[in-house]
């Protein structure tokens, strides 16, 4: 009886593929809510914390964040740095966005609409930071889109909520 032996760095490739492919299954187990949640605090941290510069208080709008909305942001917008309209209002509406947007985010409440309103913030933010697109906005951007496409999994008030709408569906 003739034995088949096989080649030996073809088995060792066939183990090396075989604990790939085993390790690929695992990491595909992995519950899509899991990164989800970690993305929809990911993208709150940073938007949060810069929502508690903005308040001395109850919603009592900080020296600083007037004077920045006043006198150093500016859009760039064509070559040009266009001061913005209303910057005490503008202030107070990005100062809350800041606040309220991240709070819905981690408890997964109107996720994906939290999500598109941070996306339009963040394309706000690139007009007035130009420099920051690299580092930070495109990141926001991508964690915002990701969160307005997949939702917001399991692990969030959306799943209980939305199922009880007409036409509402699961993430």
């Amino acid at each position: 009886m003739m034995t088949e032996t096989m080649n030996p760095p073809q088995g060792k490739l066939t183990s090396l593929l075989g604990l790939v492919g085993r390790a690929d299954s695992l990491l595909a187990s992995i519950p899509r809510s899991l990164p989800l949640l970690a993305v929809r605090f990911a993208l709150a941290v940073p938007f949060f914390y810069s929502g508690l510069t903005k308040w001395d208080g109850f919603l009592h709008l900080s020296n600083g964040a007037h004077y920045l909305f006043e006198e150093e942001f500016k859009l760039h917008i064509f070559g040009s740095e266009i001061p913005y309209p209303f910057p005490t209002a503008i202030a107070t509406a990005s100062g809350l966005a800041e606040i309220i947007l991240p709070i819905l985010l981690v408890l997964g409440l109107g996720t994906r609409f939290a999500a598109l309103a941070l996306i339009v913030m963040t394309g706000i933010i690139q007009l007035t930071v130009p420099d920051g697109w690299a580092n930070f906005h495109l990141p926001w951007a991508s964690m915002a889109l990701t969160l307005v496409v997949f939702g917001p999994g399991r692990v969030a008030l959306d799943a209980f909520i939305m199922p009880l709408l007409p036409n509402g569906s699961k993430s």
